[in-house]
């Protein structure tokens, strides 16, 4: 997914949505560009700063357990909530957040059904 500034990016992924970094390559002495790989819960989320890597306003679907859980935890840590969560037609239970760059990062409970 395509940041624009990729230590903004890190703080809000990591110290917000709870995600932790695992790699990170810069391959000059800044900031930016930069790409790096972060994961929650087994869930892997690449993002990139380079020039072509993807289009600011970018959606992700990431499948949770609970979402319910995960939008008090984010509600506590002040996280803005742009959608939810809501009960879709189709039987999801969903949140959305979105980053600086207008990704929005949608968080899915699977119906049991």
């Amino acid at each position: 997914m395509h940041i624009s500034n990729s230590v903004e990016a890190e703080a809000f992924y990591c110290s917000q949505l709870g995600f932790q970094r695992q790699f990170v390559y810069r391959p000059a002495t800044t900031p930016d560009p930069c790409y790096m790989g972060l994961t929650r819960d087994g869930v892997w989320l690449h993002l990139s700063s380079h020039s072509g890597d993807g289009v600011p306003g970018s959606v992700v679907y990431l499948a949770v357990e609970d979402v319910d859980a995960l939008h008090a935890e984010l509600v506590a840590k002040g996280v803005p909530i742009d959608t939810g969560p809501v009960d879709q037609t189709w039987g999801n239970r969903e949140m959305y957040v979105k980053d600086a760059d207008r990704n929005s990062i949608r968080f899915i409970q699977e119906s049991s059904g």
